[in-house]
């Protein structure tokens, strides 16, 4: 939330309790103005040296009278500060309460609670609006986490339940080609492997379990283009690389497949024919970036905003290609996230997407 600014909690307290004391002063020098230099409530104003000297003479009645009068006083101030310091620290740190009974209910498992604390910016508010947005994302996180793994059990279910068809079809009648329900079984063999190994790859670059090392991603984007140079060719794709030398600090091997999974996803989305993909490496003041660009159908706003989910398909996703998995963009967002950096997809004006990956730069 964007809160004007207000006084901080901590300006708050000082005054209040130096209030406090202040008041406290005024009234022990008004007791002490009326009990001991008027001689009590309503005596006439005299004052003297011989007044003074009466005052400090032990036994005067003067300190007698103002002994318990000071005593009383001095009770009712403490009583006093203490009821209204309590009432003014319960003001004041409120809002921590709302924060608490907030921090319960997420424990609970409450993500959709919010503590929506009004008023100007201060430390309370500003932590309540830290921990609204952690809520916030703590919540997508477990949305997109749901929708992954019912996602993942479809995807995994799918050439299982291949498999068993093709099985059940086979064992009822004995006279078919096997070797055709051996092709038919190695395929989708081979596309659960792809699914597996890509699910892995997916959790191990969101655990940044990797050992970090100096990268060019020049030299990554080249070898990339290299490897899917016959898949361009096959497509009609003209790719173009160009850039400096960007370095940076990873997993060569996470940032490899990164890279090759951006160029393989550029040739497939591409036109039917006279396609281009751009490869583009460049150094800013402290990162690194990775841009990707390639020709193509127009894109939405929001279609583009899909594309880093998990297994989107249909109407509201780009085809996968042969063999895709439908992980590809969604790799890359661990990849680039396990690294600190930021994946950005913009659509391209004329059709096709622009991709840019930005990476902390290795001084």
């Amino acid at each position: 939330m964007d809160r004007p600014p207000g006084v901080s909690v901590r300006l708050r307290l000082t005054l209040s309790y130096a209030g406090f004391l202040l008041l406290a002063g005024v009234l022990l020098l008004a007791t002490v103005w009326v009990f001991l230099l008027r001689g009590g409530p309503g005596a006439p104003f005299t004052l003297s040296l011989t007044d003074l000297r009466l005052v400090l003479t032990p036994g005067n009645t003067g300190p007698r009278v103002f002994g318990p009068a000071a005593v009383a006083v001095l009770g009712f101030l403490l009583v006093f500060g203490l009821l209204g310091g309590w009432i003014l620290a319960g003001r004041m740190l409120a809002p921590l309460t709302r924060i608490t009974d907030a921090t319960r209910a997420a424990a609970g498992g409450s993500l959709s609670h919010r503590i929506g604390l009004p008023g100007r910016r201060d430390e309370f508010r500003e932590l309540a609006d830290a921990f609204d947005a952690m809520l916030a994302r703590l919540e997508a996180h477990v949305a997109e986490q749901q929708r992954f793994a019912a996602n993942a059990s479809h995807e995994l279910r799918t050439p299982l339940a291949i498999t068993q068809t093709l099985l059940d079809v086979a064992r009822s009648d004995p006279n078919r080609d096997p070797g055709e329900l051996v092709g038919r079984l190695h395929a989708v063999n081979t596309r659960a492997i792809d699914l597996t190994e890509a699910l892995l790859l997916l959790g191990r670059a969101g655990q940044r379990a990797f050992t970090s090392e100096p990268v060019d991603l020049s030299l990554l984007a080249e070898e990339a283009t290299e490897t899917l140079l016959a898949l361009a060719e096959k497509h009609g794709v003209t790719v173009e690389t160009s850039g400096e030398i960007t370095p940076t600090l990873g997993s060569r091997a996470l940032l490899l497949q990164l890279t090759t999974n951006l160029v393989h996803n550029a040739i497939v989305h591409n036109r039917p024919e006279r396609g281009v993909v751009r490869v583009d490496t460049r150094v800013q003041a402290e990162s690194v970036l990775l841009a990707v660009t390639n020709t193509g159908a127009e894109l939405t706003p929001h279609l583009v905003s899909t594309l880093v989910e998990p297994f989107r398909r249909g109407t509201e996703r780009l085809r996968t290609g042969p063999g895709g998995v439908g992980l590809g963009l969604a790799i890359v967002k661990s990849i680039t996230q396990a690294h600190d950096g930021t994946l950005t997809l913009t659509p391209r004006p004329g059709g096709g997407l622009h991709v840019t990956v930005e990476l902390p730069i290795a001084r």
